[in-house]
């Protein structure tokens, strides 16, 4: 295991990556899209988006096990997946097209 300085660096990482993730899987759905650009997504956008948001899923997991023994690894990746859904869907609520700043090579 980690120095606990060193697993706190880990967390943190693994929680900006299920934030980011999570942000990409919504930005891959058109009803999220036409919120934040006003338009739907190209298909190869759509599909780079979720690939992006599955490889940050899958890096936040993989940071968590680093951090951490398997049996509480998964439990706080579990919980991190959770609240960055919650900060998504509240942004989206509330100020969807910052969003934008997840895939800035997407036009207005």
């Amino acid at each position: 295991m980690p120095e606990p300085s060193h697993a706190g660096w880990l967390l943190a990482a693994a929680l900006a990556a299920c934030l980011a993730g999570m942000g990409w899987l919504a930005l891959a759905m058109e009803v999220h899209a036409r919120q934040v650009w006003g338009r739907a997504l190209a298909r190869g956008s759509a599909k780079l988006l979720r690939l992006l948001g599955a490889t940050a899923l899958a890096a936040s997991l993989w940071l968590c096990l680093a951090a951490d023994h398997a049996t509480m690894a998964v439990l706080v990746w579990t919980m991190a997946v959770a609240g960055a859904a919650l900060a998504i869907a509240l942004t989206l609520a509330w100020r969807a097209r910052w969003l934008a700043l997840l895939a800035p090579w997407v036009r207005r």
